[in-house]
């Protein structure tokens, strides 16, 4: 990206990072109404993609419930949209479905309005809670941005950096952790770097914020996806119930559980990437 037209952004980000994120917190900002009017234009540009979601039986009846997705895509997140498509065809618009996002999200203008009426809420320990107290379905990306920002040549791998909180959480509260893996978003955009040292020299880590993305293309960050096919794959869950509650301070269990999510995670993308290996190529051929 010029630097012409990274200015503004850059500018702005800056802005933020002196002020700090808005991270009001109040699940009940999820807007029924106003994802109903969307969903119509949602699924009609999920069709650029001819996104699928797989394995949704695998997902519990009921919440609470976490879900642990990789994230990729950049800004335009198909894997997630399309999920989120297909909660509501299953379950309903009213059924509580939340995710947690990173704080770039929030640091947008207008951007943080919005996915707060699409149930997206700025990542803590304590919205989590709060979340699964209330009985939620909550989705999680432990990569955050780095994840969603990967270099397109690291875009087979599931990273989720180490974060290991969410298995912490999930063994507090007793809940089923499953897994959740997408291929083919991180083929619509080629990211050439994450930006790492960039994000730090502008102190969007003050923010949370750990990356300031390169990707090729006219607009930067907000190109337009390559139609590339996306294929959402929902695994079998984890049920850590019986180790108790008391687990979740155990670093040893934490990090055996958290390989465990890692591993099956691993194998349902490698398994994508041998039935589907070239999205944009299959995306194109079937658009014929």
């Amino acid at each position: 990206m010029s630097e012409q037209r990274t200015r503004p952004l850059i500018d702005r980000l800056e802005e933020v990072a002196e002020q700090g994120v808005e991270t009001s917190c109040d699940p009940d900002q999820r807007d029924t109404d106003f994802i109903r009017t969307i969903l119509p234009g949602l699924r009609t540009w999920l069709r650029w993609f001819d996104a699928s979601v797989e394995g949704f039986e695998h997902l519990p009846v009921t919440g609470p419930m976490l879900i642990v997705g990789n994230h990729s895509g950049g800004v335009h997140m198909p894997d997630y949209w399309a999920f989120l498509s297909e909660w509501i065809r299953q379950r309903g618009v009213d059924a509580p479905l939340h995710s947690l996002g990173f704080d770039l999200v929030f640091s947008i203008p207008g951007a943080g309005t919005l996915a707060r009426k699409m149930g997206t809420l700025p990542a803590s320990h304590e919205m989590a809670d709060e979340l699964l107290d209330r009985g939620a379905t909550v989705l999680v990306y432990p990569g955050g941005d780095a994840d969603d920002f990967r270099p397109w040549t690291e875009r087979h791998r599931v990273d989720l950096h180490g974060h290991t909180g969410f298995v912490r959480l999930a063994l507090r509260h007793g809940v089923p952790v499953v897994p959740m893996v997408s291929h083919g978003s991180h083929d619509a955009i080629i990211v050439l770097a994450r930006g790492d040292e960039l994000a730090r020299t502008l102190g969007l880590d003050r923010l949370r914020i750990g990356v300031m993305p390169v990707v090729l293309g006219p607009l930067g960050l907000l190109t337009p996806p390559m139609p590339a096919k996306v294929v959402t794959r929902i695994c079998e869950p984890f049920d850590w119930s019986d180790l108790g509650p008391e687990a979740a301070e155990d670093d040893e269990v934490v990090r055996h559980c958290y390989e465990e999510v890692l591993g099956r995670m691993q194998a349902c993308v490698d398994d994508l990437v041998a039935e589907v290996p070239h999205p944009v190529r299959t995306r194109i051929a079937t658009a014929l």
